[in-house]
């Protein structure tokens, strides 16, 4: 055997190999292998092993709304802390802020460059957000959603999903191998804007409110005491199952509107199990700012009522006993262990800049997978059968050897998806088969070139030679600007176009191995073994 190929043949043996040994985790034997090895595999994607496919849209406008509420508090805690006797407060998206010192106006510019003074009266002004903040606020909060949501999915234990962007305010989510989708809706799409409010239990209202309601009588008791409720007062609900018969109510609070904490200083939530009943709560920790803010706001409300709210849902409301320190709570309600995990992991992933509005539930049924893989897999079968026996028909001896360059071509290819833990997806298999179909390409161009070089007298070995060279670039750059295109698609792409540029591009660089080393290493053997008279092709 001549040195100058016998590399090539080691190369293409540990090359196979080392496809085998990636690919096994992708089948029935991933448990008894190695444990490193276990990693690896090909991963289905949602239109092949089902799923859920949501698409929200988040609120822009409700962002800005929350933005102004945080700017007008902020403002009034400032205005405090410096002793300047003026108030802000929001209202229809402005900013009101009423003062008789004349430092005001420079404060707030001073705190808030992007607040831009609409109109000013005696002892009265009112602030607006600039055009250039509104946009920059909303394309934060897409921003901000996409990073909450990917944060949850991944302590959620989905493998492989697809969580991008799409056009100017929307996010498109691709969970495979999700069976539950009502939880994975409801830990998606939670806002998760956790609230501490002081009950107002002093007030007559309180009594005259009903204890317990129906769970879908909330909407009526709000429409019938619209003018008992005392200004800066709101009304809540929370909810309540009895242990013994598992039915839900729900409870009616009325507290007061300022939010004297949110979760914006939490550091940590985790899931506890109370001793005393053997209920599950979640414990949170804020960090040192909040611990402080939380140590205040217990010792000024000593045998008052905390409520401890989530998106307007009331989880517990206990009497403070006396002041808080170490900066750490507990939110206990008729939680399950499912539920309270699930609260957990939206405290520590965040909570969502803005409320969102789902465009799109679809759910992908694992039968439907399964039919799709079968789809694929019968097309990809009958496609190449019907390439191996053409090549053999036409070329012969030689067509042979551009089978087994296609058989190492589809190997080699199931090697490095799984070595990558690549999603397949049905793009993906019509990426595969494409890239067959340019691995039989290169061959026919290589072939025809060896057919020319043969009628003009040349012997096999120097025809097989010369025919491999002249059509050497033919084959690069027609492999190279695809490359490029399955670059441009898995870049600017999303979800299944990202699959099919996946399993394209890796195919056209696997075919120029196969086409212009593989096949040639195998026509070197032949002629350097047996002397060729005549070449069937």
């Amino acid at each position: 055997m001549r040195k100058n190929f016998s590399w090539r043949i080691s190369l293409i043996a540990a090359a196979t190999v080392l496809s085998i040994i990636f690919y096994l985790p992708s089948t029935g034997l991933k448990e008894s292998l190695p444990e490193w090895l276990q990693k690896y595999g090909i991963v289905l994607g949602l239109d092949l092993q089902g799923g859920v496919h949501l698409v929200y849209e988040v609120d822009g406008d409700k962002a800005v709304d929350i933005t102004v509420e945080r700017i007008a508090s902020s403002l009034t805690n400032i205005f405090n802390e410096k002793k300047i006797k003026a108030k802000a407060e929001k209202d229809n998206g402005n900013i009101i802020v009423t003062s008789d010192d004349s430092t005001t106006v420079d404060e707030v510019s001073r705190e808030f460059p992007n607040l831009e003074l609409s109109s000013r009266s005696e002892g009265r002004l009112v602030y607006n957000i600039n055009d250039k903040e509104i946009d920059r606020i909303k394309d934060f909060a897409v921003d901000q959603a996409l990073e909450t949501i990917r944060n949850r999915v991944d302590q959620f234990g989905v493998a492989e999903p697809t969580i991008h962007r799409q056009a100017e305010n929307e996010i498109v989510i691709q969970l495979p191998g999700v069976k539950d989708t009502g939880r994975a809706i409801d830990l998606v799409g939670k806002t998760a804007i956790l609230e501490f409010k002081l009950l107002d239990d002093e007030s007559p209202v309180a009594a005259q409110l009903p204890g317990m309601i129906l769970p879908d009588k909330e909407e009526e008791v709000l429409k019938q005491n619209p003018d008992k409720i005392p200004g800066g007062d709101e009304m809540l609900f929370g909810r309540v199952v009895n242990k013994e018969t598992g039915v839900e109510t729900k409870r009616v609070y009325l507290m007061k509107n300022q939010t004297l904490m949110t979760g914006e200083f939490l550091t940590e939530a985790r899931v506890n199990i109370d001793q005393r009943y053997n209920e599950p709560y979640v414990s949170i920790v804020f960090n040192s700012t909040g611990a402080k803010l939380f140590e205040q706001i217990t010792a000024n409300n000593v045998k008052k009522r905390l409520a401890i709210i989530l998106d307007d849902n009331v989880y517990s409301a206990p009497v403070i006993q006396e002041r808080i320190e170490g900066g750490s709570a507990q939110i206990t309600g008729s939680f399950s262990m499912q539920e309270a995990k699930d609260l957990a992991i939206v405290l520590r992933s965040g909570s969502l800049p803005a409320p969102m509005k789902m465009l799109q539930n679809v759910t992908v049924g694992p039968s439907l997978g399964r039919d799709s893989i079968n789809a694929g897999i019968k097309a990809g079968l009958i496609g190449a059968l019907l390439v191996i026996v053409f090549m053999i028909v036409y070329y012969r001896m030689s067509g042979v050897i551009a089978d087994f360059a296609l058989v190492l071509n589809i190997v080699f290819l199931i090697g490095v998806l799984s070595a990558f833990n690549a999603t397949l997806t049905l793009p993906g298999i019509a990426g595969i088969i494409l890239a067959v179909g340019m691995a039989v390409d290169s061959n026919v161009l290589m072939f025809e070139r060896i057919r020319e070089e043969l009628r003009l007298g040349k012997t096999s070995r120097a025809a097989i030679d010369s025919g491999y060279g002249k059509a050497f670039w033919t084959i690069f750059d027609s492999h190279v600007t695809t490359l490029i295109t399955a670059i441009v698609l898995f870049q600017f792409g999303t979800g299944p176009i990202k699959g099919f540029a996946v399993t394209l591009g890796w195919g056209v660089l696997i075919n120029l191995f196969t086409a212009l080393i593989g096949t040639k290493t195998v026509f070197d053997l032949i002629t350097s073994r047996w002397e060729m008279k005549k070449l069937s092709i």
